[in-house]
Parts: structure tokens; C-alpha cells; sequence
């Protein structure tokens, strides 16, 4: 049966710390508020990204119909111009003017149809632009948002990692301190998600705290000194005296 005298006992409840903190240091890291913030501004900034391409898509559209609108209104009213002349010169026959008279009267009719169409492009596009605007404002709130919270999460990563080294060096000292073949339980049991050291309170295992039944904590107490002693509920290496 494996022995441990009492300082490596004791090591053995300072490196079960020890590992408590490096383990809840980990956690910590992987669990920062910064790091939900993080993920869910980027993947809101991205869909952002998306919006702002489909909405300046729609302002370009809207400008290259108002242009075409606009030179095709342009057209008509060079025309109509041409038109107006040719009936002020004097120069056409009666047929002639009546006909020129109908086309100015049309080409009238299709410039106030085409202007109304302009107008309601000009509507569509201040919308447009509205709609940009508000998005534009938003990824740039959420680009803020996550660029201040990876400042903060890495702050955070540095004293973390720091804390683990600290607390990776002062495992290394402790393990030093402990029989391997103790060390080689310890492992095992910690290896299977449980605290693989803790002292024994009373009757009470530190690590589960289940109380020992009577003919455990019998044995426990009438083994010799440095008898590895284990608990009978969860495998942890008990501590007595430490």
C-alpha cells in the first residue's frame, strides 16, 4: 500500500488547492462575459455587413433609375422645346400644327407622368438612405462595443494566464513533495473529474463530504501513520493529521 509521510501529506492538500484554483482560473478564461459579447457582436456585425450591402445595392438602383429617369424627362423636354419652336415660327402648315399641337400636348402629358415617377424616387431613396443610415449607426455601435470588450478580455487573458503560470510553478513545487506512486493515484482520481486530496474532518471526507462508515474510518485510523488512506465513497486521498 502506498505512504505518504506528513509532508507530503500536506503537500498533497496544498497541491488538491492548488489544482482547485488552476482549475476555476481555466474556467474563468473560458467564461468571461467579454467573451459572449464578443461572439454575438461579431455575428450581429456581420448580418450588419449584409443589411448595409442589400440597402446600398437599393440607394445604387434607385440612382441609376432616377438618372435614366431623368435624362429620358431631359429628352422630352427637348423635344417639346423643338416642338413649341416649330409652332411659334409660323413656318408650318395647318396639318403640321395641329399634329405638332397633339405631340406638345403628349409630350407634356409624359413629362408630368415621368417627373411624378421622379418624385417618387427621390421619396424612395430618402427612405433608402434612412434605413442605411440606422444600420450604419448600429454596426458601428456594436464595432465600438466589441472593440472595447476584446480590450477588456484580453486584460483580463493576461492576469489569468499570469495567475496560471503562478500557480503552474507552485504545483511543480508541490509535486516534488509527493511519492510518485501517490502522485500516480492523485492523478488518477483527479483524471476523472473528482478532488483527489482532502483532508479527513471528524469522520467527514473533505472532497465529497460524505460521512465514513464505521468500519472505514476504523481502518483509516489504525493504519500506521503514513498509510495512503482513501475514501470509500469518492476515491479521494484522505489527509490525517495534516
Amino acid at each position: 500500500m502506498p505512504t505518504a509521510d506528513l509532508a507530503a501529506r500536506r503537500a498533497l492538500l496544498q497541491l488538491a488547492a492548488t489544482d482547485r484554483l488552476a482549475d476555476a482560473a481555466a474556467h474563468d478564461r473560458g467564461t468571461l462575459p467579454e467573451i459572449g459579447v464578443i461572439s454575438d457582436g461579431s455575428k450581429r456585425a456581420a448580418e450588419l455587413a449584409g443589411k448595409i450591402a442589400l440597402a446600398q445595392a437599393e440607394v445604387s438602383d434607385i440612382d441609376t433609375a432616377a438618372r435614366k429617369l431623368d435624362a429620358e424627362i431631359d429628352s422630352v423636354r427637348a423635344r417639346a422645346a423643338r416642338d413649341n419652336e416649330r409652332l411659334t415660327s409660323g413656318g408650318a402648315a395647318s396639318k403640321e400644327l395641329e399634329s405638332l399641337q397633339r405631340e406638345v400636348e403628349s409630350l407634356a402629358r409624359r413629362q408630368s407622368t415621368l417627373e411624378d415617377e421622379a418624385l417618387e424616387l427621390m421619396e424612395r431613396r430618402e427612405v433608402a438612405e434612412a434605413a442605411l443610415a440606422a444600420v450604419e449607426s448600429e454596426l458601428a455601435t456594436i464595432t465600438a462595443d466589441v472593440e472595447a470588450a476584446t480590450v477588456r478580455r484580453n486584460d483580463r487573458w493576461a492576469d489569468i494566464d499570469d495567475e496560471i503560470a503562478r500557480l503552474a510553478a507552485q504545483r511543480a513545487t508541490l509535486v516534488a513533495d509527493v511519492p510518485p506512486d501517490v502522485l500516480a493515484i492523485y492523478t488518477r482520481v483527479r483524471g476523472a473529474g473528482k478532488v483527489a486530496a482532502a483532508a479527513l474532518v471528524g469522520d467527514r471526507c473533505g472532497g465529497c463530504q460524505m460521512a465514513l462508515d464505521r468500519q472505514s474510518l476504523e481502518e483509516i485510523r489504525s493504519a500506521a501513520d503514513d498509510t495512503v488512506a482513501r475514501c470509500p465513497e469518492c476515491g479521494a486521498i484522505l489527509v490525517r493529521d495534516a
